[in-house]
Parts: C-alpha cells; structure tokens; sequence
C-alpha cells in the first residue's frame, strides 16, 4: 500500500482492516491487521488498532509494501475419513495434527492434507485455511467436518457462528467434580499475562459448557462435555477453573500428576500420553445442502481407551456405564 485514500461515505462503520482488505490491499486480513498494529498503516496520521471504527472523510495512510502470506501446498498426508460427499467431508483427526498452517509452520496440517486430496477446495474461504469452518486444538482428537465448495463453506461457517451444531467430547479430569452434571458459564479471553493461553476473565466473551459425569476411578473421572459456544480451549479451560483439569494437559493441568492416581500404570499411561485426554466423539450438523440432519461419532483412540480400561480394571467409585 503506498499514498492515502478517503474513505467514502459508503464505508463509515467499516473495520479500518476490513475496509483494507476488502479494498485488496493484501490477499490476507492478517497481513492487514499486522502491518496497521506496527504502525505502517495510519488513521488520520494517528496509529491505530485494525479494529478501529472508520467514516466518511477519513483519511487512510501508509507507505508499505504488505508482507505475502506463505503459500500453502497439497501434502499426501493420509486421512481417517468418515464421510464424505460432493460438499463436505468429515474426518476424525488424530493427535498432533495442526489444523491449519500459521505464520512460520505451513507444512504438515489438516489443511494441507485436504489440498492434496481435494485440489478444488483452494480459494474456498480464507486462502490459508481453505474449507475450514472450526477447528480442534494439536492434541485434542476426534470429529471435524470441512466443506469441498463454497457454498458448503458458506452454510456451515453460519451454522457453526449461530451454534447450530451439536458438539460433544470425551474427557478424562484429574478428580471428580462436586456436582454430577451441570453448566459451566465463565467468559474467556486471553490471558492477561501468557497470551499463548486463554483464562477466565471477567471481561472475556461469553463461553458454556454443559458436562455430566460418567465415571470415576482411582482420581479421575470420565466426562462428557457439549459445547454450547465455541471459544479457544473453552473445554480445557472451564474445567481447569473448576480444579479439575482434563488429564494429561501440560498447559492447564499440574506440573505433576496429583497424588490422588495411586495406580503406578495409571500414572505411567498418563505420562506417556502425547498430550490431553480430550476428545471430539459426537459431531451433529444440518448437511449445508441437501439440509438433512447428520451426526457423527467415533471411539477414543488408543492410548486414551488404554488409560480408561486400566483405570476400570480397578473400579473403586461407583461407575455409570455409557454407550460409545
């Protein structure tokens, strides 16, 4: 971007980042959000934040060239698919698979995967998340569907954004929590301090979670956990607030495994775990378009079906069986 522009009256209201990208200044709204949070891009010659509000009359400035956004290439990658059609396709992702490429790391994703397996969907919503509409963390496992055409893409995108998808996961907590089932209502928003991770906060945007427990034994319990918002490690977040994080999570749980697990085989499947006991077994959608209801699911993985049928082996507190 280089000179200045007015901004018309037909654009009061916009984003200062969205009136940008929209204009075409970059491929990427990122690129456009870092170049005005450095500076490079001004509002009426004041630094701004890309959220910032526009009207008729301002005066937009900046002298910079955008940074490119790193082109993301088709990787043969294999796929655990469980359905798909002309439209969508639904995979149960397995642990340590980066949903999609970020600044410094644009190889070996779901993304990725997905454009060496359906070269078309390239160009379908954001140019580096192609056919993306949610997302599930590194190492969390389970259910994802993506979307094979635009207006697939479209459809879902609203769907997910008015939580008209059914969201259900399995989790091992450290504990048991003191009510049987209930509702976790605590905002999120980044932590003030780390902001690699999130917090509860006061000030932080509305997130749910409804859970029930299923079972316990020797410390830790079994539990199911229905999304009803969808904010960033919202189900490993709300349970760590409410003291007891999921199992195996090195960014919310204990530096240590609590004293509670006595089982020595436990303990070690625990360690050995490559990550959190959280996983995304139920996926119930609106197909985006024939519009018929679908649902989904499919069993832990291995190591987390080890650790379960270990605790199991030895019961201890009573235990309520569920269908997988």
């Amino acid at each position: 971007m280089k000179d200045a522009f007015i901004v018309e009256k037909t654009e009061t209201g916009l984003r200062l980042d969205r009136l940008l990208f929209e204009k075409g200044y970059s491929p990427s709204r990122t690129a456009v959000q870092r170049a005005i949070a450095q500076g490079d891009i001004r509002l009426n010659g004041m630094i701004c934040k890309p959220g910032c509000k526009v009207k008729a009359g301002d005066v937009v400035e900046g002298d910079v060239k955008l940074p490119a956004e790193p082109i993301v290439r088709p990787q043969k990658i294999k796929l655990d698919i469980i359905y798909e059609d002309e439209y969508i396709i639904v995979i149960n992702k397995p642990r340590g698979l980066i949903v999609h490429p970020a600044a410094g790391s644009t190889e070996g994703t779901l993304v990725n995967a997905l454009l060496h397996h359906y070269p078309d969907i390239a160009g379908i919503g954001d140019h580096m998340r192609p056919g993306i509409v949610h997302r599930l963390d590194k190492d969390t496992t389970g259910l994802m569907v993506a979307a094979k055409n635009a207006a697939a893409y479209l459809n879902l995108a609203r769907d997910f954004q008015r939580r008209d998808v059914k969201r259900v996961y399995l989790a091992l907590l450290y504990g048991r929590p003191e009510a049987k089932k209930g509702i976790i209502d605590a905002p999120i928003g980044r932590h003030p301090i780390d902001r690699k991770r999130m917090a509860v906060r006061r000030d932080g945007r509305h997130a749910a979670t409804e859970y029930r427990v299923i079972e316990s034994h020797d410390g830790i319990s079994l539990v199911e956990a229905t999304l009803m918002t969808g904010r960033t490690h919202q189900i490993r977040v709300h349970m760590a607030a409410i003291g007891h994080p999921v199992a195996g999570d090195h960014v919310y749980g204990p530096r240590r495994i609590p004293a509670a697990v006595q089982s020595a085989a436990v303990r070690h499947l625990i360690e050995s775990l490559k990550g959190q006991a959280l996983h995304a077994f139920r996926l119930g959608f609106r197909h985006p378009v024939t519009g018929k209801e679908m649902c989904f699911e499919v069993p832990l993985p291995p190591d987390i079906t080890l650790l379960l049928n270990t605790l199991r082996a030895d019961p201890g507190e009573e235990a309520e069986e569920i269908d997988f």
